[in-house]
């Protein structure tokens, strides 16, 4: 007989899931536990996951900035074009298409617009 820590009962060894094991099944298993293990999933990056996270954070720097610099000598259009590119790589990988159409007309866009001026 051991001792769950997390409910304090006694209970017989095959109650629990291993040997080394504190908890016993029941405390282990409960509802809400496995609610939430249904809504997260644990996985690894692969390393181009990784690469278009930080590029898709430095896209979106630079459109968040971009506004402010309109008006300085075209500038906030250069770092549209820059965003978008870098934003690219981690919507694509993440297969959000809306995203992907946006920074495709921003391409074109601002593109555009440089090219007219």
């Amino acid at each position: 007989m051991r001792r769950c820590n997390v409910c304090g009962r006694k209970r017989s060894s095959w109650q629990y899931a291993t040997p080394e094991k504190l908890t016993c099944k029941r405390c282990e298993r409960t509802w809400w536990k496995s609610f939430l293990r249904f809504l997260v999933k644990q996985r690894q990056l692969s390393a181009t996951e990784r690469l278009a996270n930080r590029l898709g954070y430095m896209g979106t720097a630079f459109i968040m900035m971009s506004p402010y610099l309109l008006k300085y000598d075209d500038l906030g259009a250069y770092t549209y074009l820059i965003g978008a590119l870098l934003s690219i790589p981690q919507v694509f990988l993440a297969k959000q298409w809306n995203l992907v159409v946006v920074n495709l007309n921003l391409l074109i866009g601002y593109g555009a617009y440089l090219i007219n001026t």
